[in-house]
């Protein structure tokens, strides 16, 4: 008896601590469903007949196609602006047969004016319009424009880390890292141990292994695309 007196107690004290609850719909008569049911049904009358009566501006009416104006129910010399949708076929002309959309999709428009003979000639003269053009020789590389690198990648045959030139002193790995990272790539740091002196001399301590490649400069690629040519 007292747990329940208690209980009673509890709930009471609860009730008068909580707040109103909120209306969960803002949108009370907002749109159709929302609001005092027995509406609905005008309400959605009502949006019926604002979807009936309204018109649907047809940006271009070049681009509608016959099968469209079949459905329509509208004549392909009347031009349409708008479409009412209360009456569809009502409406001004409209230009069917563009010349500027294909009809090459359409079998019956094309065997209409098409045959066997006329592709044929059209073939023909196609392949009397064809022209192969002829290899030209390529232009010569400009003096003064530093070194080749494909050139010199075509001219080696070692594979990358396999030392080929001699190379003095110890190899230090932060020496060898801030010399590459003057660089943007590897083909302008191969450049430019070319230009120094390489692949014999190693002035800027591109190429400690003496591979011949500066910075991780790779040949392959070039080696590659003269084998498949």
């Amino acid at each position: 008896m007292i747990s329940r007196f208690l209980a009673a107690i509890t709930l009471g004290a609860m009730a008068a601590c909580s707040s109103n609850i909120p209306d969960s719909n803002p949108n009370v008569g907002g749109g159709i469903g929302f609001g005092d049911p027995s509406q609905f049904e005008a309400q959605r009358a009502a949006r019926d007949r604002q979807l009936e009566t309204r018109n649907l501006p047809i940006a271009d009416n070049r681009a509608i196609g016959t099968e469209t104006l079949e459905v329509l129910g509208v004549t392909q010399t009347d031009p349409i602006t708008s479409v009412d949708l209360d009456n569809p076929a009502a409406g001004t002309e409209l230009l069917a047969n563009n010349p500027d959309i294909s009809d090459e999709q359409n079998f019956d428009a094309v065997a209409s004016r098409e045959t066997i003979e006329s592709d044929r000639e059209r073939l023909q003269r196609q392949r009397d319009a064809f022209e192969v053009a002829q290899p030209e020789a390529l232009p010569e590389r400009p003096k003064g424009t530093g070194p080749n690198i494909v050139a010199y990648a075509l001219s080696t045959s070692n594979e990358v880390g396999v030392p080929v030139h001699n190379r003095s002193g110890r190899f230090n790995q932060d020496k060898y890292r801030l010399a590459c990272a003057e660089f943007g790539s590897s083909d302008q740091a191969q450049a430019a141990f070319l230009d120094a002196g390489g692949p014999n001399r190693d002035r800027k301590g591109l190429d400690p292994d003496g591979d011949g490649f500066a910075c991780r400069w790779d040949p392959t690629p070039f080696r590659n695309a003269r084998n498949r040519g």
